[in-house]
């Protein structure tokens, strides 16, 4: 036997091929190919048992005799016995410019080769789509009833049906399959399609108790099969004799209610399952009236947005139950018997192959083991301090920090440090002021960790600048605001508009900024300084609202005084209580492990909402602030602009009582 197959690069058609080669009287397949998809088919049929027997035939299926020219027709003339017509679009969601192309053009193409080349006969797989909206029974041997479609996809299969039925002049067969899902034995599906759109959202029911039964009405029924069935089922049906001229509904006899689909995915997805509670002729009703009312103001609206969210497609939704029953009877009487299993036996497969390879949040789901378990985590400014202190936590918690500084030898040290802890590190030289250097090192993190199943998930803005100086020390010192912005604000968001692409296509990652506690409380001196931080606050907090839905999260952490190298220059610092590193990467990875919108102390919080409420008085209050901490020597240098007190104030030395009772009152502000 030997066969020429279109569409072999397709779900279906692989599974065909598989079968058509492992047969023993098989002698060659001849799959129809375009020029650029030649490589990926040898690859997903190298294994495949009987390979060599494969044959590539570059060609076009849009084009007249399908883009072979006469050589190639003469090669298969006389040398095909079985043309097997897989090759469609098979997709609701596509216009009616590419399913009349693929569907109806390329039919009559393959139609007119397979006579041209003396095929015995054309096999072509149709779809129980030919039924459109009729209602009722629809039989093996019915076609034409005057039905209407409301999708191109289903116009165009008819069409594609008739040009068989009505131009083959070669005896031909008809092939309609159902919905067709994944291996029943593996799950393996190459496509969101059909049921798989519910998934996402029976998925976030899981948070739910499963063991909730929900009263429901049944709003009608659908019918699907396995692709290991229609593929088993149809190669049986093309090796029996006696059955040119005829269509096979390669379908579950039984009508399979929605309900029951549902139930079937929500078991292994820990969601709750339905119980109907109304006959499908009342849920049919309610489905209308629903849809009717969806389609104007703010129901359509609202319907809008919870499709996006779960990424289902308007289109979908009317073809979820069927308007007819798909008999099946001189199908299963041609095939001994054999029918596909039912849903429930191999939902269990479907979803777990889909969890493993096809729902786009799969990057978001928690993971057994250490809570940041093979995350890896982007952290600026890992050569010391607080960096330094995040990234030994994030590897003790199982994840792998992509050290980020300028200087390699100390990215070295801590990554030797993560590695002698028996973490993993990977470090990366970088000057997130220099868009170039952004550039390099973005790239070069994605050809390193971004694969199938990894990538980058986390990003820790915490690289920064701090310049404790008084405007009237910096009337003469606009640089003061450029560099404070170039790194604190420009950097940070270069990097993480950098990754953002990558998080989105992954429709996961978490960004985590280290604000300052200034910003809340809008402590004197710091005008540069806490001004940068306040633009990546704003930043964050609006570009939150638009990439949430792509699963993309920001927490803002404002850190009170940290002693770190940043404030050394600042001796009366050395009077101050702060946080050590230590606790201030806790903060930092608590914001990665639980990824709140927030993170900050107590007294930040009452520092905003004293602002807000008592403006005044708080500009009062951080005006006799100003008053009683002294100008740092760093800051002056040499400057005319102090008055006689201020510059007694900053030789004096020791913090005045005044200074020394802020100090404590309020721990952790910048003065």
């Amino acid at each position: 036997m030997r066969y020429l197959v279109t569409g072999g690069t397709g779900f279906l058609g692989r599974a065909v091929l598989a079968r058509l080669l492992e047969r023993e009287d098989c002698e060659a397949v001849y799959a129809l190919v375009r020029s650029g998809s030649v490589q990926k088919l040898k690859r997903r049929t190298r294994d495949l048992d009987g390979a060599d027997r494969l044959v590539p035939v570059t060609g076009d299926l849009t084009k007249e005799r399908l883009g072979l020219d006469d050589d190639a027709v003469n090669d298969l003339a006389g040398q095909v016995d079985e043309v097997l017509h897989l090759g469609a679009i098979y997709d609701v969601t596509a216009d009616e410019q590419a399913n009349r192309s693929a569907n109806v053009d390329g039919t009559r193409n393959v139609v007119a080769l397979a006579a041209e080349i003396g095929a015995r006969c054309f096999h072509h797989v149709s779809s129980v789509a030919v039924a459109g909206e009729h209602e009722g029974v629809f039989t093996e041997d019915d076609f034409d009833l005057g039905q209407e479609f409301g999708n191109p996809y289903h116009a165009t299969k008819f069409a594609a049906e008739k040009i068989v039925r009505e131009e083959s002049t070669i005896p031909w067969r008809v092939y309609r399959p159902a919905i067709v899902v994944g291996d029943s034995r593996t799950g393996e599906m190459d496509k969101i399609d059909g049921p798989y759109y519910l998934m996402g959202a029976i998925s976030a029911l899981g948070r739910l108790p499963g063991f909730l039964r929900v009263p429901a009405p049944e709003l009608g029924a659908t019918n699907i099969v396995p692709v290991d069935y229609v593929a088993d089922a149809m190669v049986r049906l093309v090796h029996t004799t006696g059955l040119d001229g005829r269509a096979f509904h390669l379908v579950n006899p039984r009508p399979q209610p929605l309900s029951e689909i549902y139930n079937g995915l929500a078991g292994p997805l820990g969601a709750p399952k339905l119980v109907p509670v109304l006959p499908p002729a009342v849920g049919k009703a309610l489905t209308r009236a629903a849809g009717a009312a969806a389609e104007t103001g703010a129901g359509g609206s609202t319907r809008d947005i919870a499709l996006a969210e779960f990424d289902v497609p308007p289109e979908v939704l009317p073809h979820l139950t069927f308007p007819c029953v798909y008999a099946a009877e001189e199908t299963v009487q041609a095939l001994d018997g054999f029918t596909p299993p039912e849903f429930a036996d191999y939902a269990p497969a479907l979803v777990r192959y889909w969890r493993e390879h096809l729902d786009p949040n799969r990057a978001r789901r928690p993971r057994p083991g250490p809570p940041l378990l093979g995350r890896r985590v982007v952290i600026t400014g890992a050569s010391s301090g607080i960096g330094r202190e995040t990234a030994i936590r994030v590897a003790r918690n199982g994840g792998v920090p992509l050290l980020v500084a300028r200087r390699q030898e100390e990215l070295d040290e801590v990554r030797l440090e993560i590695e002698r802890e028996g973490g993993q590190a990977h470090t990366y030289t970088c000057d997130i002021t220099d868009a170039e250097s952004v550039d390099a090192t973005v790239k070069s993190m994605l050809a390193d960790h971004a694969g199938p199943d990894t990538g980058i998930d986390m990003l820790v803005n915490n690289a920064g600048r701090s310049i404790r100086r008084s405007v009237k020390l910096e009337l003469d010192r606009f640089h003061d605001f450029e560099r404070t912005m170039a790194i604190n604000y420009f950097g940070a968001i270069r990097l993480t508009m950098a990754l953002l692409p990558h998080m989105i296509e992954r429709r996961f990652g978490h960004i985590v900024d280290i604000s300052s506690i200034g910003v809340q409380t809008g402590p004197p001196r710091f005008s540069a300084y806490v001004a940068s931080k306040a633009a990546l606050d704003a930043w964050a907090r609006i570009v939150a609202t638009e990439v949430i839905g792509d699963g993309v999260t920001f927490t803002t952490v404002h850190m009170p005084l940290v002693r770190t190298d940043m404030i050394a220059p600042t001796k009366i610092y050395d009077a101050f209580p702060t946080l050590s590193p230590g606790e201030a990467a806790d903060m930092v990875v608590r914001a990665l492990i639980d990824r709140p919108k927030h993170v900050g102390t107590a007294l930040g919080t009452l520092g905003a909402v004293s602002a807000a409420l008592t403006p005044r008085i708080v500009d009062v209050v951080m005006h006799v602030a100003y008053r009683v901490f002294p100008e740092s020597r760093a800051a002056r240098e040499g400057s005319d602009a102090l008055t006689p007190g201020e510059d007694r104030a900053l030789q004096a030395g020791p913090l005045s009582r005044g200074a020394q009772a802020f100090a404590r009152l309020l721990p952790g502000v910048h003065w």
